[in-house]
């Protein structure tokens, strides 16, 4: 009879933690039949994503090198790193990691198997320091199998007689195989028993430890290099049973590593081909648009064509545990679209129609789309976004502009564009969350996508001979469109006075519903902020997310109180740094590390966003200022890290070299940021055509050129506007069928109007209120019939002198 197992000692290990999110590669093979992710960071893997996108399996896979003498080596933590890519937009990756101390270097190949989800790592060990002899090197992986590092259970076995290293949770198996045959393995549990701990503090492998169960585990494995054999293929496998896994990691290691190179290269060098031709090499070397283009690809879904994920990382992951399910892979829709527009702008509209096909099936039952959503649609975090509910509009209308979305297939996603419509009529202008998913409240940046959202939907609708519906849509834009400053353009501010400014646009004004009759009343929570310093007044409150006026087609650059904005932001929020200008999102913004470089955890101090750099050249280009955009795309592309990845942050202070932070360079945050990524594609093609990529025209065409102004104001009970200007109609939308009973001389008449019910699900009606004199003020309840109750409150509005709008 077999002997049992020895299970290791130390269980279940120490609380689980992630990784680095500083990638410096992320890759898969393109190919349905290996749904496989891999990320790399500091010379070895990190996260690997497995059968979905938004599935994380492992924490790190690397290898340690002892020696004479209690020699121990971590190549991730005591050699230097060179990566490359197999070939401009090929995500194959070449490293070389060489001992801080001279000692021996490590070549590595990687890659996913396009023919099963097999992970493979060509490893070259040399000796620089004595022979091969002399060391030992051992693979040492951390399995965390369907985002968690709890509950794992590793062991050691055979499949067909090959030793393999096996680990199981959550429904998914592992398979580590070597083509040298294994010497010392052993399992173990981290911060205990794993293999780092058995060798750094014993010398040598325990292979008594055969198995551990149920715990934050680790499996350790002896490769067997030789004078004669210094080159090893790693095989890591993945599937629904152990012996699934160890079968097909078997299968390719039999296959060899250059034939599923050549498949590897051969796929992604299709894709690339049919790309625009937008190349551009930086200093590195790199292919900068061939890096964008692939991490846009390598971001998305095989199992749900059309969605792809934020970032395969999770910001400051070394400080984040079981507890922290998403990460950035998830999907977010505003992200989603973004890259939607880099696909689209890169020439690949089919990938561009399978977002938006992917969008409409995640849509949910009364118009919107979730904050964010695993990959099967299922929604994550709570909110809802505004942005996100109108982004999808601006897709769909982009494509339909391009030609690629005619009349007969448009008509496939009209009941999705009714239906978004409807929801940002019915519930905007005010969104629960700005685009940095915190405050509640009139964003500019979301009041520009809702408007635009709006005219581009009113132009779909048209297209399929909804006209009603359509001039609906037109008249709530431009009612909106005509309040945007009186809800968000400041005068008269401490910041006005140092500046020399007449006034400019705040981040974001608290709704009605907060006590705010304007952006100059009321306070704006910080919700990074350690909670006694969180309420910031919304006047000091400064956001680049102004300049989405200009991107969006509502403003021109030139407008004086952009011009004033733009002062503003670049007094308050402008980062000099080794590569040039980046800015910060907001001020005060505590969505980064703390000032003694330890990692964001809720609260922090926000550092520069390169993806704001791009947006500022796009407002350059927009400015007729090509050349100083094309200065801000070296800025941006400058900002990338290792391997041309584009971070989210940068790091604004002196060096901290023992937190890995240097000025200029990727703080801890997501790397890459596949959003930032998409926004590089779309400024080089914005430089190439003379002209932003992906601004819709509606807005320029109504607001900018022809200056059409609405001639009413609205009144809802989200939006309780307490005056209009003199010569305006009042129009009053209410969720249900009402008779609005109002007055104008303090109720000596009344007059009773009912409401009319349109193709959204909105009951309105227009006041004549137009003659009334400056001064005037209209009082109003309502009656609801199918109650048959009255409100018993009064509401009033008053008639101010008339403005310029």
């Amino acid at each position: 009879m077999a002997a049992t197992p020895t299970v290791a000692q130390g269980a279940p290990g120490i609380p689980a933690r992630w990784t680095s999110s500083a990638k410096s590669g992320v890759g898969t093979a393109l190919s349905a039949k290996s749904p496989l992710w891999f990320t790399v960071s500091h010379g070895i893997l990190n996260e690997i994503y497995y059968p979905r996108l938004d599935s994380a399996c492992t924490r790190d896979m690397g290898l340690i090198v002892t020696g004479p003498g209690g020699f121990f080596s971590e190549e991730k933590r005591d050699a230097v790193h060179v990566i490359e890519p197999f070939a401009d937009g090929v995500p194959g990756y070449h490293l070389v990691n060489t001992a801080t101390d001279g000692s021996y270097r490590i070549e590595k190949r990687i890659i996913t198997d396009p023919k099963q989800p097999v992970l493979l790592q060509e490893i070259t060990f040399a000796a620089l320091k004595g022979s091969i002899a002399d060391y030992r090197v051992y693979a040492l992986l951390a399995p965390h199998l369907v985002n968690a590092g709890m509950g794992n259970t590793a062991w050691l076995g055979e499949h067909k007689g090959q030793r393999v290293l096996f680990a199981s949770g959550r429904g998914v198996s592992v398979a580590l195989a070597c083509s040298l045959p294994w010497d010392a393995c052993s399992t173990g549990y981290v911060g205990f028993s794993d293999g780092w701990q058995q060798l750094q503090h014993g010398g040598a492998l325990d292979p008594a430890f055969e198995r551990a169960e149920d715990g934050n585990v680790a499996l350790t494995g002896e490769i067997g290099f030789s004078a004669g054999t210094g080159t090893a293929l790693l095989a890591l496998g993945f599937g629904a049973l152990p012996e699934e896994a160890a079968e097909i990691a078997l299968a390719s290691l039999r296959d060899g590593f250059e034939a599923s190179a050549e498949t590897y290269t051969a796929n992604w060098r299709r894709f690339q081909a049919g790309l625009e031709k937008l190349d551009r090499h930086a200093a590195s070397g790199l292919n900068t648009y061939r890096v964008s283009t692939a991490v846009l690809a390598s971001h998305l879904s095989i199992a749900r064509p059309g969605a792809a994920v934020a970032s395969l990382s999770i910001p400051w992951g070394f400080n984040k545990g079981d507890d922290d399910l998403g990460g950035y892979h998830l999907v977010w829709p505003r992200d989603l679209v973004e890259t939607a527009g880099g696909f689209l702008a890169a020439g690949d509209t089919n990938q561009a129609l399978q977002i938006l096909t992917y969008l409409h099936s995640i849509q949910q039952p009364d118009g919107h789309w979730p904050q964010n959503c695993w990959s099967s649609g299922m929604p994550y975090w709570p909110g809802i976004q505004m942005d996100e509910c109108a982004f999808p509009l601006l897709l769909a209308d982009a494509l339909r502009r391009a030609g690629h979305l005619p009349r007969e297939e448009l008509g496939a996603f009209l009941a999705m564009i009714e239906s978004a419509a409807s929801y940002v009529v019915r519930n905007g202008p005010v969104t629960g969350e700005d685009r940095w998913e915190e405050d509640a409240g009139y964003s500019p940046f979301t009041l520009a996508v809702e408007i635009a959202g709006l005219l581009a939907a009113a132009d779909m609708l048209d297209a399929c001979g909804k006209n009603e519906p359509a001039n609906y849509l037109r008249e709530t834009a431009d009612c909106w469109n005509g309040e945007i400053e009186r809800w968000t353009y400041v005068t008269g501010t401490e910041l006005c006075a140092r500046e020399g400014i007449e006034g400019y646009y705040v981040r974001i004004a608290p709704p009605d519903g907060a006590g705010a009759a304007s952006p100059k009343d009321g306070f704006v929570p910080i919700k990074n902020r350690p909670p006694a310093d969180t309420d910031k007044p919304a006047e000091a409150i400064v956001s680049p997310d102004a300049l989405a006026l200009v991107r969006f087609g509502l403003r021109a650059a030139d407008d004086p109180r952009i011009l004033n904005t733009v002062k503003a932001i670049d007094a308050t929020l402008r980062c000099a740094l080794p590569q040039g200008p980046v800015w910060y999102r907001y001020t005060g913004d505590g969505y980064g590390e703390h000032e003694d470089g330890s990692p964001f955890d809720g609260t922090g101090k926000g550092r520069a966003w390169p993806l704001l750099t791009g947006e500022r050249a796009h407002y350059e280009l927009a400015a007729g200022r090509p050349d100083k955009a094309a200065e801000l795309l070296e800025t941006f592309e400058r900002s990338a890290g290792v391997g041309g990845l584009l971070p989210e942050q940068l790091w604004d202070k002196p060096d901290m070299p023992e937190r890995e932070l240097r000025l200029g360079a990727p703080s801890g945050s997501a790397m890459p940021l596949v959003w930032a990524h998409a926004e590089h594609i779309k400024l080089l093609r914005s430089l190439r055509d003379g002209a932003v990529f992906d601004m819709p025209p509606q807005g320029v065409e109504r607001y900018v050129k022809r200056k059409t102004v609405s001639p009413f104001r609205t009144w809802r009970f989200n939006n309780k506007i307490r005056s209009i200007p003199a010569g305006k109609r009042l129009r009053v939308e209410l969720a249900a069928r009402g008779v609005v009973h109002w007055s104008s001389d303090k109720w000596l008449t009344v007059q009773d109007d009912k409401t009319t019910e349109n193709a959204f699900g909105v009951h309105f009606v227009d006041l004549a209120v137009a003659d009334l004199q400056p001064g005037s003020t209209i009082v109003f309840t309502f009656f609801w019939p199918e109650a048959s109750r009255w409100e018993n409150v009064d509401f009033t509005v008053g008639i101010d002198p008339s403005d310029s709008q």
